[in-house]
């Protein structure tokens, strides 16, 4: 008996970027990479990205109003 893994799995695409942009449960991936997670109200990015995954990831922030925190980047 084969188990359906994905069955409860909630995928969404949203209103832009819909060839390349993809939320997956609390992840969010860009050209199929995880770029970030939704923990909360805040979205992790999870390091540095080209300039159009960038904007992917500015617009799920702002689509979803989740605050963008990107760790990588250490105050001077």
């Amino acid at each position: 008996m084969s188990k359906d893994i994905f069955k409860d799995l909630y995928v969404r695409k949203l209103d832009k970027y819909k060839e390349n942009l993809l939320l997956v449960g609390d992840e969010v991936y860009s050209y199929h990479t995880n770029v970030a997670s939704i923990e909360g109200n805040t979205l992790i990015q999870h390091g540095w990205w080209s300039v159009t995954t960038q904007k992917h990831i500015n617009y799920v922030a702002k689509e979803l109003s989740l605050t963008l925190i990107r760790p990588y980047i250490k105050a001077l």
